[in-house]
């Protein structure tokens, strides 16, 4: 009798340890399809990730890039049978039925032809229906999204529609980084070729001058010039970082000093802090060459630089001032703003780059004023995600 006993109070623990655990799962369950969110949440995170797959390949543009892999992202984003990507030139992939081949060309030179979307009926179950969209990009037609399905119904021919267009905004953007790429390496050729008729012809006439009176200062002079050269033309990206920077500075400063001796003096203020700052390639070189052949070279006794960096928070501020010869306010902004070649391009050159990557509201101030010398300061954000350093350039 006892063990009868035992043997049900047993059975209902079991009983109700089994309940427990299936209460816990069920709940469980319940909360983590909660954490999902609801059906319209997860549908708008499946084409957000979708199109976000897609994006990274049409950046190239329909000529390059795996469009194999874009393709298939925009079957998926469509719920279409099959789906085609089409140049000016022909097919170039499709997802889903490779057979569809020919008919997706029928419909994209039609769509390339006209400019317009255009409707594929079906005549059988082998060649399903379809709709092509042109994909358009800086105002002309650059391909066509094909979508097939065994009828095409008004919701596709629009989610077609919208497709191509988002297609052809991704292309332009890939565009645009191109250009704005090439802008950069334009610019960065703007001022190796200001560096290389003026200051490698007075480097070298400084470093001759040195070789029969005093051939260790030769000697050291050559390495502050092939250091300066490798810096000034690397080819390691648009970004580095102050310290580097202030690398180079050194070498032209050292070159510099083999010309005017004790008549040029620069003092370093930099905050230790601020020596990783990320900033745009020859920003600050050029702004202290500015400073030594327009604001100290004119006057007979030469003058001081200095090169100041001190954190300001969300910005790194960055001052080169010189008391040099200073010029005419109203000269400054006409050199600034002029569209012809001046001797002040690397100036110009820094405050335009500094715009194009930060804003207009980061361009350089200058103040000057003539017999009162030059001071330009740059602030440059200390966060950047966007922007990455090369590898320091080996020493």
């Amino acid at each position: 009798m006892i063990d009868d006993v035992w043997a049900l109070v047993l059975a209902g623990v079991g009983i109700g340890i089994a309940l427990t655990l299936l209460f816990q799962l069920v709940w469980r369950l319940m909360r983590g399809s909660r954490d999902l969110g609801s059906d319209a949440e997860r549908a708008t995170f499946r084409t957000l990730s979708l199109a976000s797959r897609a994006a990274v390949h049409l950046r190239g543009g329909l000529d390059t890039g795996d469009l194999h892999r874009a393709s298939r992202a925009l079957r998926s984003l469509l719920g279409s049978d099959a789906i085609a990507i089409a140049n000016r030139q022909g097919v170039v992939s499709i997802d889903g039925r490779p057979s569809l081949s020919d008919a997706a060309w029928h419909v994209a030179s039609s769509v390339i032809e006209t400019g317009q979307r255009q409707l594929l009926t079906s005549s059988s179950d082998a060649e399903p229906a379809a709709v092509g969209a042109p994909v358009v990009a800086n105002g002309r037609v650059v391909g066509v999204i094909v979508a097939f399905a065994p009828k095409v119904r008004p919701p596709l021919v629009r989610a077609t529609t919208e497709v191509a267009k988002w297609c052809g905004a991704q292309i332009e953007l890939g565009e645009l980084e191109t250009s704005r790429a090439a802008l950069a390496e334009a610019e960065l050729r703007a001022l190796r070729a200001q560096i290389s008729p003026h200051f490698v012809y007075n480097a070298l006439g400084a470093i001759a001058s040195y070789i029969t009176t005093d051939p260790e200062r030769a000697r050291d002079l050559v390495l502050d010039f092939a250091d300066f050269t490798r810096y000034s033309f690397r080819r390691q990206g648009e970004f580095t970082t102050l310290a580097e920077e202030l690398k180079s500075v050194h070498s032209y400063v050292e070159l510099e000093r083999a010309r005017f001796e004790e008549r040029l003096s620069v003092t370093l203020q930099i905050a230790p802090e601020t020596l990783t700052t990320v900033i745009p390639f020859l920003s600050v070189q050029p702004l202290v060459e500015n400073a030594v052949r327009h604001g100290l070279e004119p006057r007979e006794r030469g003058g001081t630089i200095v090169i100041a960096a001190r954190d300001d928070g969300t910005h790194t501020e960055i001052t080169v001032d010189d008391d040099g010869v200073g010029m005419q306010p109203e000269e400054l902004r006409a050199l600034l703003t002029a569209g012809e070649i001046t001797d002040h391009v690397g100036l110009r050159n820094v405050d335009s780059r500094i715009r194009r990557i930060y804003g207009d509201d980061h361009a350089l101030v200058v103040e000057t004023n003539p017999g009162a010398g030059t001071m330009v300061r740059m602030r440059i954000p200390k966060s950047q995600p966007f922007n990455e350093t090369e590898r320091p350039v080996d020493r």
